[in-house]
């Protein structure tokens, strides 16, 4: 039994946002997410489980960049996330410095 035709995208552009968001944005928020974490709380601690739930992390990040309707729109929210874990660090690294 074939596809129902106005499930499949033929085009080239919204697949390819949608891998290259599943993989790099993804991968960006949940490491941005993780050090985020890190320069607000115990830092080896943190690095430690992030070998694990980063991992979990990225990979719910993947399925929800397919699950999107357009890899342009999860692309801008990966890149709001990161920006806002970014803040988050260097918020972190300027609070919590240890002299």
């Amino acid at each position: 039994m074939p596809a129902n035709p106005k499930y499949l995208n033929p085009s080239f552009w919204p697949r390819f946002s949608k891998i290259t968001a599943a993989i790099l944005g993804g991968y960006f928020v949940s490491v941005t997410f993780h050090l985020a974490i890190a320069s607000w709380f115990n830092r080896p601690e943190v690095l430690m489980t992030t070998a694990f739930t980063g991992f979990i992390l990225w990979v719910v990040l993947m399925v929800l960049a397919f699950l999107a309707k357009s890899g342009w729109k999860i692309w801008g929210i990966y890149i709001l996330l990161s920006l806002v874990f970014l803040l988050l660090i260097y918020l972190g690294q300027t609070y919590n410095t240890t002299a």
